[in-house]
């Protein structure tokens, strides 16, 4: 790489005194960092304007030109059609690891023989923290970075440490860091894997995998700490008390990367805004609190983000290169078309296209069926009337949602087809007190009066839901259907089960409790999503389940899994859930017995 003659001059000087200061007048922007401002990256520049106005620091060409030229002799790919391909670095992890190596400043130390106190010049760039959407090559980038400072460094007595928010998500880390070992005889040759760690008899090194919790961590010495997707980290309490045990090493590091997350997940989000302060920041040090005001100060912290801006159209391809830096290679441009297409009119498929394709922070809750959709979905507006009578004698699944005292009880038939022309059937029957229906179409902005009057709605007396009522509807329907198995939510059913147990005989095993949360309802949501926007329920046009179908929101897990949210959704969606249960019971009823209880 070229550089200016002052840059020169001052690379080979800078080992041998300690500068006073230097700044970006001696150290102009190499022609990589020029390259990345013209793609719109705005991290090169920062950080490299930054690290030259910390007094002392000098960019050594010679050590960043070496590893970058060594990357590839020495690591390789290890998936699919890249598989064992030499690992040239794109030119954000070029950019990445110059920085990384490049950057020294002069630190004091205490010679251990003569007791006297000299200067070493040691790394800059102490902490990683790297923002890059899924399949951009993250994984492998931080295993090869983690080989890179722990085994390549060769520190004598060197320990290296992995952890995520769990063991087995650290070790994806881990085990791409024995799938480049393997690939290499020299490395293969020096390291020797174990299960959950790697050893370097030469050097007495060791790098290690760990729980993501911070008990019985302390005494470590890391040379090396790699922390795997921040945005899922239960606390800072692991990360802290590993940086606290580097109190002894020279030139010890972090490496941190993830993709976006959760906004609800506040450790990580709380990581996210520290890593856009850090940006934000001043470039030289700060001569009074002012100073930082717009920002966080820590030239000792590199941050490398690449995303879609908050007010950016996901929808545009240009928005796509913006933050994939690898598109292309990984993922190709066909692949992000087809996960878009699939986002397209699906709040929820869309949430999950911005935070891993874009690298966008999303609402753990999101709207979900699309009322056009929703509309498609019925044959005949009107034939949610009649129906119960067309399908007697029919194999079902029933699903029901108990309300509290005042709210809507809500019991759905699931029919399944017979025969290829054929759709799923819902059939629904909805509940409310009678002493307050004209107070709820008030409060609720929804027409229950004209419910009742058609026959969508039913009336149990008093000012609660008369659980008598939807217990003979329950009789009812396994007298008229061929019932296979009702699923219920347990909160609130138990003197309900019971008295169609004891009073109706029907048998315990014809009931499935299924709580409600995203482990008992995830897979049936997304098996009713996936029915709704591919046409192949239909709800008869039932005009309260429309309704509901409206309000429906769902609240996602750290994985994207979802489920219906009651209490986030703007009103009532009890007859959606009751559905969605429904078809738990019909997913749970198809596979080979079990327990009877979906947790």
């Amino acid at each position: 790489m070229e550089q200016s003659a002052a840059a020169t001059a001052a690379s080979s000087a800078a080992p041998a005194a300690i500068q006073a200061s230097v700044g970006a007048d001696l150290w102009p922007e190499p022609e990589w960092i020029t390259r990345a401002s013209a793609l719109g990256w705005k991290w090169p520049s920062i950080a490299w304007r930054r690290a030259a106005c910390v007094p002392g620091a000098w960019f050594d060409y010679a050590k960043a030109d070496a590893i970058v030229d060594l990357w590839p002799k020495v690591f390789r790919l290890t998936e699919d059609r890249f598989a064992g391909q030499p690992f040239y670095l794109s030119l954000w992890q070029e950019i990445t690891t110059r920085l990384l190596v490049g950057w020294k400043v002069p630190v004091e130390v205490v010679d251990p023989a003569t007791q006297r106190t000299t200067f070493e010049h040691v790394r800059l760039f102490r902490r990683l923290m790297l923002w890059v959407p899924r399949k951009n090559g993250k994984s492998e980038f931080l295993a090869c970075l983690a080989l890179l400072f722990w085994a390549l460094d060769g520190v004598v007595g060197g320990q290296g440490f992995v952890f995520a928010r769990d063991e087995k998500q650290a070790k994806i880390v881990l085990d791409k860091m024995k799938a480049v070992i393997a690939q290499d005889a020299r490395l293969a040759k020096s390291i020797t894997p174990f299960g959950k760690s790697l050893f370097i008899a030469v050097t007495r090194s060791g790098f290690y995998l760990l729980s993501g919790k911070a008990e019985g961590k302390h005494g470590r010495s890391p040379t090396v700490s790699v922390g795997d997707e921040m945005h899922e980290w239960k606390s800072l309490e692991l990360a802290t008390t590993l940086r606290q045990g580097m109190g002894a090493r020279l030139q010890p590091i972090e490496l941190f990367a993830s993709t976006a997350g959760l906004k609800s997940a506040l450790v990580g989000y709380g990581l996210w805004e520290e890593s856009g302060k850090i940006l934000d920041g001043p470039i030289g040090p700060p001569q009074n609190d002012n100073d930082a005001s717009a920002g966080i100060y820590e030239p000792s912290t590199l941050v490398v983000i690449f995303g879609a801006d908050e007010d950016d159209d996901w929808r545009d391809e240009e928005v796509w290169r913006k933050a994939n830096p690898n598109l292309g290679l990984s993922p190709t441009i066909d692949f992000l078309r087809r996960e878009a297409a699939l986002a397209k009119d699906n709040p929820r498929a869309e949430s999950h296209f911005r935070r891993y394709h874009l690298n966008q922070w999303v609402e753990s809750v999101t709207r979900w069926l699309p009322i056009k959709k929703w509309d498609a979905c019925a044959s005949d507006k009107n034939v949610w009337r009649e129906r119960a009578e067309r399908l007697k004698g029919r194999r079902c699944f029933g699903g029901f949602d108990v309300s509290s005292t005042q709210d809507i009880t809500a019991l759905v038939w699931w029919f399944l087809p017979e025969n290829d022309a054929e759709r799923i059937e819902l059939v629904c029957r909805f509940w409310v007190p009678e002493d307050n229906i004209e107070l709820r179409a008030r409060r609720d902005r929804a027409p229950y009066d004209r419910w009742l009057r058609i026959g969508a709605l039913e009336a149990t007396p008093g000012d609660y839901v008369d659980q008598s009522y939807v217990q003979r509807a329950i009789a009812e329907g396994v007298e008229m259907f061929d019932v296979q198995k009702i699923g219920y939510d347990p909160w609130n059913a138990a003197k309900l089960i019971g008295d169609l147990q004891n009073d109706d005989g029907l048998p315990a095993d014809l009931f499935l409790k299924v709580r409600q949360g995203i482990p008992s309802l995830g897979e049936a949501t997304k098996d009713f999503e996936r029915l709704v926007f591919a046409g192949l329920l239909d709800h008869g046009g039932h005009p309260v389940l429309r309704w509901m179908a409206q309000n429906a929101l769902v609240r996602f897990d750290r994985n994207m899994n979802f489920a219906p949210d009651k209490e986030k959704s703007r009103e009532k969606i009890d007859g959606v859930v009751a559905a969605v249960i429904a078809d738990a019971a019909r997913i749970a009823g198809e596979e080979p017995p079990g327990v009877g209880v979906i947790l």
